[in-house]
């Protein structure tokens, strides 16, 4: 008799910025069909219905919070696949986008575990969409970078304040309880103080806030300007604009549709 495992295959899927009808149509199809999702924490609970069929595990990571080690969830993943056809991990925003894809690519080719990735929208995209705001601009903003500050614990920092000061906008991830921190190594590395910075918190949601200032305003806020919620930090000319009037408004008539038969093919 023979006792070869099951070799199923591991999708690693964009939930987007948070708003449930954000999600891709492939992605819809692949929660449908799933028979086990490991879910991050920030992935919006109507989204993780969509997956009717399987097993839900969160393996959540947020800053500041017990989280589940990146190897364990790595082992999970490829274990998952050896039991299951179609494995999902669905992360927050886009997998290739600050989300640890890599490593769990990396981990399940080694395994010979065959791995996808579906795309979603990161939050920088989904900000200047809410905003009314492009984050280039002829003659304003031909660069765009996307930074984190922060790093793993045991590896080296990156050289985002670099990144940051070289390009025309930023878009600055996981940054909502450092914010005054991050202004003012900026400002200390040389970026001016004038320079205009949009906060943005919750983006594409019903609770998303938003607060205009410039770095050095930021630099002397309290040391998080938000509630504990997402965050992200916009910086460059092209956000010197007045937001109260530029914010747009999405439609009523989106929502997200149930699983269809259509979607499960």
């Amino acid at each position: 008799m023979s006792t070869r495992k099951t070799s199923g295959k591991v999708y690693l899927v964009g939930a987007g910025p948070g708003a449930p009808d954000l999600l891709t149509i492939r992605a819809t199809r692949l929660l449908a069909r799933a028979d086990v999702v490991f879910y991050d924490a920030l992935v919006a609970a109507s989204i993780i219905d969509l997956a009717t069929r399987a097993e839900k595990i969160a393996v959540g990571k947020r800053c500041g919070r017990h989280s589940t080690a990146q190897r364990f969830i790595n082992k999970r993943l490829v274990d998952a696949a050896q039991r299951h056809t179609v494995v999902v991990r669905l992360k927050g925003g886009d997998p290739m986008m600050f989300g640890r894809a890599q490593e769990e690519i990396d981990a399940l080719q080694k395994a010979g575990i065959a791995c996808e990735v579906v795309p979603g929208v990161t939050s920088a995209l989904a900000a200047s969409a809410e905003l009314g705001i492009s984050l280039t601009r002829r003659g304003i903003s031909r660069a765009v970078t996307f930074v984190t500050p922060r790093s793993a614990p045991g590896k080296a920092g990156s050289n985002w304040v670099r990144s940051v000061c070289a390009a025309d906008a930023a878009a600055v991830y996981m940054a909502g309880g450092e914010a005054a921190s991050i202004a003012s190594t900026l400002i200390a590395n040389g970026l001016a103080p004038e320079v205009p910075v949009i906060v943005v918190e919750d983006a594409t949601l019903p609770s998303m806030k938003k607060t205009s200032m410039t770095l050095a305003e930021l630099q002397a806020s309290s040391s998080s300007v938000t509630h504990g919620g997402p965050a992200l930090i916009l910086i460059g000319e092209v956000f010197g604009q007045d937001i109260s009037t530029r914010t747009i408004k999405r439609s009523d008539e989106y929502s997200l549709p149930a699983p269809a038969a259509s979607l499960c093919a």
